[in-house]
């Protein structure tokens, strides 16, 4: 056994213990690290979104994806996901045959790693991966919408499709439900949770609730 050098930390020397000076350093380290990776990954989509609808990146699980689907079953017509990340539910969604499929995402680095997934799965110009702004885009001719966003952003984004969508389109909702509709469905629990939404039966419901706040 040599003794290390005098300037050497004593958290680096081999077999040495990670004293309180080790943990700091490691825990800055780390905290540089996660900060670089939101600054480069994850931030320049948020760059002009206001700050209580931003969104962070969380994918989704698979039985996420599975109950969103299983929801959508059977349906037809154009399928967009909202803050569609790295694209999965909307690969999905073209898989089980909702077409066309596309994801509104304004960070770019989603929206790279969600085209090499299409390409990756041979669905390369078969799916679209947009980098619009959601509260910009029309969604009229939706009749399939898919919604992994937090709840701060349910409110604004349940009058914005309710003033857009047909009266055929079914909006399903992951994570969180939009506080003042009631769902038509639902499937799983916890976190895997999903909500099913058809925009007719939520614009009866909102107009006989307007009426009776007049009398």
């Amino acid at each position: 056994w040599e003794p290390a050098e005098p300037d050497e930390p004593r958290w680096a020397q081999p077999g040495g213990a990670l004293g309180a000076r080790g943990l700091l350093a490691l825990a800055v380290a780390s905290g540089a690290a996660v900060w670089a990776t939101w600054a480069v990954l994850l931030m320049p989509g948020f760059r002009r979104v206001p700050l209580r609808l931003q969104v962070p990146y969380q994918p989704s699980s698979p039985r996420q994806v599975a109950n969103t689907l299983a929801l959508l079953r059977g349906r037809a017509g154009k399928t967009v996901d909202l803050g569609s990340g790295d694209g999965r539910l909307v690969l999905e969604a073209y898989k089980q045959g909702l077409r066309p499929a596309l994801g509104y995402e304004l960070n770019p680095w989603l929206l790279c790693l969600a085209n090499y997934r299409a390409w990756k799965a041979g669905y390369h110009g078969k799916v679209s991966f947009l980098k619009k702004d959601l509260w910009k885009v029309n969604l009229s001719d939706c009749q399939n919408v898919i919604v992994f966003l937090a709840p701060s952003v349910k409110p604004p984004l349940a009058t914005k499709l309710l003033a857009e969508l047909p009266d055929g389109a079914r909006v399903v909702a992951g994570r969180y439900p939009f506080p003042s509709w009631t769902p038509s469905s639902t499937l799983g629990q916890g976190l895997d949770q999903v909500w099913a939404y058809d925009i007719k039966e939520v614009r009866q419901e909102a107009q006989s609730s307007a009426q009776e706040s007049q009398l």
